[in-house]
């Protein structure tokens, strides 16, 4: 068997003593190249694992693994693999971006902090990432509010994509776009896994773009894992009451 990217054992967060745990004993393994949706209503504790699985915070209780060892955030050696390796998109591409920053400097930050480039070879990697998300040539010397909301959010792609990692963490990263541009983003996220090098853990509300992405759907509810399964098993036949309140509650053409 191999070894999972990344996984959860029975990991429990809670903010603040005495009060419920936000994600309460949850286990779950994100294999190579099974992309993966994280579902359930605002408050089912999406956020909080995905804050587990970047390493933000440590587990209350139980564990985080990357590639089989436990996260220990005061181990500065297997958190520099795991800062490379594991990169996020965020949702809102506005917030995300520092206003202040040409493009070139904002997708080259992972490189330069991480230590992973020359100043020359970082100019040539991000000149990579912007085109393979469609940008223009000389979108590294502007600004991001020269760009639309769809453009930013390329532009946070190609900033997690840089530093070729093997696990790309998305927290709604299509929910603040209109829906042209989602679809051109979803569109842009399939070709960048379609080759299995990297692999996607999506924190989603969208149905739609949990079933154009991802190969195996979870289902949480007050920060329990009520279902999980392949995404057209969850989707389409789901087993527990809450999964399909969840289902029943997608709009729907009369």
């Amino acid at each position: 068997m191999t070894t999972p990217l990344l996984s959860l054992e029975a990991a429990s967060l809670a903010y603040h003593r005495g009060e419920r745990p936000a994600v309460d004993e949850v286990s779950f393994a994100v294999e190579r190249g099974r992309n993966l949706a994280i579902v359930g209503e605002s408050g089912a504790g999406k956020s909080s694992i995905l804050s587990l699985l970047l390493g933000l915070r440590s587990p209350s209780a139980g564990l985080v693994r990357y590639d089989g060892r436990a996260l220990d955030l005061r181990d500065r050696a297997l958190l520099g693999a795991f800062r490379r390796d594991v990169q996020c998109v965020f949702q809102d591409p506005y917030a995300s971006l520092d206003p202040r920053r040409r493009v070139g400097a904002i997708v080259g930050e992972p490189l330069r902090s991480l230590g992973l480039a020359g100043r020359a070879e970082r100019a040539e990697r991000v000149a990579g990432a912007l085109a393979r998300v469609d940008l223009p040539s000389d979108a590294a010397s502007r600004f991001p509010h020269e760009f639309s909301g769809g453009q930013r959010q390329r532009i946070a792609i190609a900033r997690a994509i840089v530093s070729e990692p093997r696990v790309l963490l998305a927290d709604e990263p299509v929910s603040a776009l209109d829906v042209t541009t989602r679809v051109r983003v979803v569109d842009l996220l399939h070709e960048l896994l379609a080759d299995g090098d990297m692999t996607l853990v999506m924190v989603s509300h969208d149905i739609g773009v949990v079933a154009e992405l991802c190969d195996e759907t979870l289902v949480l509810e007050s920060g329990r894992v009520v279902e999980r399964g392949t995404t057209s098993d969850v989707l389409g036949a789901p087993r527990d009451a809450y999964t399909k309140r969840l289902m029943s509650a997608v709009p729907r053409l009369p």
